[in-house]
């Protein structure tokens, strides 16, 4: 036996303690990085002090701060003061832990030696074609650390999300370095080669295509030059990926700025999907940006019809469809793989898709107006000195009334109001 072939009733319990550990550092990082603006300072945060109740200040004792049953033990609240412990820390411990389980059944075969075709993540161009370079049980388990790690600063991101509508650089900056470093390193962390195509698409396309444009069309294939330079390949998957993530929810930033007449997306999101792109590709994050808006929808339908808010915040959304497809790898992927293998003209039908995006916003806030679920543009008379009234009812900015003082870009961003702050207070 070897240390990659433990058995499964040892292993996934071992999994499940060191997740809800994890699970209470990530308690650390919500409560700590919304008080720091500088992604410097976040970090230094977590080492800053020792953990303690906001209200008494008493130090919390080693046995309370053992994941979920230290909570229950209180009966969630401060042993000195009583003052009331929020249950969002025993369940982010527990989610954390369950999660660790949950995404090893996937990703892992059920004997670590058997052929690559048993993994949850498998592609026929997939890691496993890289033989002389990494065993198998090494690179699949540098994998699963790497989408773990990405998992857990997405569950810090979002509940942060959730209930501060930020997502600070601290959940994400420092994963796309250490991404960016893992897949040079490893070589083979990747699920999908940074290029492929159907060659025959690509020859049909070069008939039709004008002389011009033809050599475009010239079909390439990654997979002899991912086993010729992994590392060089590995970097690339990332790169593309970062590109990929964060430019695609960039432009939808822009386009919804420009059709909605006010900021569609914060900031937040598009380091959210950069950081996602870094590790998964960017053919994955292509996907999650596609499936997010799934339940995204759902909810903020009802949250339109039940709290009269037109917004939501969108980071636990990109999450969650991160999540399910790491989770729904083998079904999907058949599916989306014959998209991607449409060639180059994919990247083509990226203009037709943002003038229908800019088209539909239009068309649903004008529908929104019709049905009065937002105010009408400000008339003339609403404006003072060229600039338009903000009523405390409507948005109105987070410090609004208080003396001037420095706030996180990303607080007004998140919210959809930098572009109106950087409009009164010029630099």
């Amino acid at each position: 036996m070897t240390v990659f072939d433990l058995p499964r009733f040892f292993v996934l319990p071992f999994l499940f303690i060191i997740g809800t550990c994890i699970g209470s550092f990530l308690n650390v990082c919500i409560h700590r990085f919304p008080s720091r603006v500088r992604l410097r300072d976040q970090l230094k945060a977590l080492s800053s002090h020792s953990s303690g109740c906001p209200r008494c200040s008493a130090a919390i004792l080693w046995r309370d701060n053992i994941p979920i049953f230290g909570w229950l033990f209180l009966r969630g609240r401060c042993r000195n003061c009583r003052r009331p412990i929020a249950v969002r820390y025993p369940l982010v411990e527990f989610l954390t832990g369950c999660l660790f389980v949950l995404v090893y059944q996937v990703e892992m075969p059920t004997h670590f030696w058997s052929s690559a075709t048993d993994t949850g993540l498998f592609t026929p161009d997939g890691p496993q074609n890289l033989t002389q370079h990494l065993a198998m049980p090494v690179w699949l388990h540098v994998r699963y650390a790497l989408h773990m790690a990405m998992i857990c600063c997405l569950i810090a991101a979002s509940f942060i999300d959730l209930e501060l509508w930020i997502i600070p650089d601290g959940t994400t900056v420092p994963l796309m370095f250490i991404a960016l470093v893992t897949h040079t390193v490893c070589g083979q962390a990747w699920l999908v080669p940074v290029w492929f195509e159907d060659a025959s698409v690509a020859g049909i396309l070069r008939q039709i295509a004008p002389s011009w444009c033809a050599p475009w069309f010239v079909p390439w294939d990654s997979i002899p030059f991912a086993i010729a330079h992994p590392h060089w390949h590995g970097l690339l998957v990332s790169v593309a990926g970062f590109i990929a993530g964060g430019g695609i929810v960039w432009a939808v930033r822009i386009i919804g700025e420009l059709a909605l007449r006010r900021e569609a997306m914060g900031f937040g999101d598009v380091v959210l999907m950069a950081m996602v792109g870094s590790v998964l590709g960017w053919q994955p994050a292509v996907l999650i940006f596609f499936l997010a808006p799934v339940p995204a929808i759902v909810i903020a339908v009802l949250s339109a019809f039940v709290r009269r808010r037109d917004e939501i915040p969108y980071g636990p959304w990109l999450s969650l469809a991160t999540l399910l497809l790491l989770l729904t790898w083998p079904h999907v992927w058949p599916f989306a793989e014959r998209l991607f293998d449409m060639s180059k003209i994919l990247l083509l039908l990226a203009v037709p898709f943002a003038i229908g995006l800019a088209a539909s916003l239009r068309l649903s806030q004008f529908i929104k107006q019709l049905l009065g679920w937002v105010p009408e543009p400000a008339p003339p008379d609403a404006m003072d000195d060229g600039i338009p009234m903000i009523y405390p009812a409507d948005r109105s900015d987070p410090v609004a009334g208080n003396w001037s003082k420095d706030l996180w870009p990303g607080v007004r961003s998140g919210q959809g109001l930098s572009g109106t702050y950087n409009w009164r207070n010029p630099r």
